[in-house]
């Protein structure tokens, strides 16, 4: 094709016509709610900022109904942004040891394993196990 030569239009439908395409752009989509959990986490670093009125209201707005709904969508979301990575990441950068690839499964499960670890620690930490 010349460099002047235009292609016909796509139309907005174009990736629901692939599972490959649709996965994609739903892992894509998860970004939405987590940019939600950041701005909450912003707005509660204001707050605290704020004073002690303005840390129990946004605690309040915390502890409301549809933000607890936002924020485990927002769990959901990452969980399955997580799961998409760590599938994907052993085919892009295959990993080495003495000359030997590692098989996927075992990056995989070492990939969770760090997930696990660093979420015990830090419910460990946030219970108070570091007085």
């Amino acid at each position: 094709m010349h460099p002047n030569e235009r292609l016909p239009p796509l139309p907005r439908s174009w990736w629901l016509k692939h599972r490959y395409f649709i996965a994609y752009m739903v892992r894509e989509a998860t970004v939405l709610p987590l940019l939600f959990f950041a701005v909450c986490l912003l707005a509660g670093l204001i707050a605290l900022l704020r004073g002690e009125a303005s840390w129990m209201n946004w605690l309040a707005f915390m502890g409301s109904a549809p933000v607890l709904l936002l924020n485990g969508l927002a769990l959901a979301a990452s969980l399955y942004h997580a799961w998409t990575f760590f599938q994907l990441f052993p085919r892009v950068m295959p990993l080495r040891i003495a000359g030997r690839p590692l098989p996927h499964q075992a990056v995989v499960a070492a990939q969770w394993a760090g997930v696990a670890v660093v979420t015990l620690i830090s419910l460990w930490l946030f219970m108070g196990g570091a007085r």
